[in-house]
């Protein structure tokens, strides 16, 4: 089969052996997969490894075979990919045999995956394969930021930094639908207009003056995955003893802060990676009751897929990409 892979330190289309269900697993066929960050980090997390990875997270596509002692699927099934291996009851952390599909499993990159049955769920009946392709990851990312670690309720003000990636598109849309107030930032004009589109109340210029643009605003939770280039920044808009979820760095990881500033100002740190499944089963509910459509910013050919990696290292985008797979 035909599969996107990192093989001794290069990425390449090549042809991979077809998977085979085994006991507790099913084949997939993938009609699409979807692109996270995470993905083009990967090849340098690996070097020079000679044995080939299939990349890839997020997938969606129609069961093609069942091994045994799988009763709750059938073949035809059209389902999602859970890339959030092992971790099935909401908890404060992962557990420690937690890992995101991809690395060091195979991932979605490729015309079929061999998953256990426990990692699937049904696809929203509202989504297109490609629209579904893209929910898994970045939505449960931005659904336990939001709502188990921000505790974000009705009346409340989120501020997004970045409005432009793909977890942002989800939450601006999450935060609106519980009654929120929500505000971002992106360096270009043309994301921000997307995103006050896509519902966000007021959207600001990340090279702006936050606390001037923020003056007349009570921020009650700070959503940050940026990093260092914003993480102080966004502490200073952010209320006294207001709450500030990280789960993400695209900037560099170390920060430096101020502990006596923030100790006298009662903030409140959360961390949060991915989530559970039960959390995921609450996100896939809030989509399909709200009719949450995913953004999509371009689709690309599994055979594009080295293009759509330079896109993604240069945040084109406004939303999400999406590798279609034709058969």
């Amino acid at each position: 089969m035909k599969a996107f892979i990192h093989v001794n330190g290069q990425l390449e289309i090549d042809e991979m052996e077809e998977p085979i269900a085994s006991n507790g697993e099913v084949v997939v066929a993938l009609h699409a997969a979807g692109m996270n960050r995470r993905d083009i980090k990967i090849p340098d997390r690996r070097g020079d490894v000679k044995e080939p990875l299939i990349l890839g997270s997020d997938g969606a596509g129609v069961i093609e075979s069942i091994g045994e002692g799988v009763d709750n699927w059938e073949i035809g099934d059209e389902v999602i990919i859970n890339p959030s291996l092992r971790w099935f009851t909401q908890s404060a952390a992962p557990p420690a045999e937690f890992d995101i599909l991809g690395m060091p499993d195979n991932g979605t990159f490729a015309e079929k995956i061999v998953i256990p049955a426990e990692q699937i769920e049904k696809k929203p009946a509202n989504l297109s394969m490609d629209e579904a392709s893209v929910l898994a990851l970045a939505a449960l990312t931005g659904y336990r930021a939001l709502f188990t670690q921000g505790e974000l309720k009705k009346g409340d003000t989120v501020f997004i930094p970045g409005a432009g990636s793909g977890v942002a598109t989800y939450m601006i849309q999450f935060a609106k639908n519980v009654g929120a107030r929500v505000i971002v930032s992106s360096r270009v004009e043309e994301k921000r207009q997307k995103a006050l589109e896509l519902g966000a109340d007021l959207a600001i210029n990340t090279n702006g003056d936050w606390k001037e643009d923020l003056a007349n605003e009570t921020i009650d939770l700070v959503i940050e995955s940026v990093g260092r280039a914003t993480f102080n920044r966004s502490l200073e808009v952010l209320k006294q003893g207001g709450r500030i979820v990280v789960f993400g760095a695209t900037t560099e990881d170390v920060v430096e802060l101020d502990l006596r500033k923030f100790f006298y100002g009662q903030y409140q740190l959360f961390g949060s990676t991915m989530g559970s499944r039960d959390e995921l089963r609450a996100m896939l509910k809030h989509v399909e009751e709200f009719g949450i459509q995913p953004v999509i910013d371009k689709v690309y050919r599994l055979e594009d897929g080295l293009e759509a990696f330079k896109a993604l290292e240069n945040s084109e985008q406004f939303g999400k990409l999406v590798l279609r797979i034709e058969k």
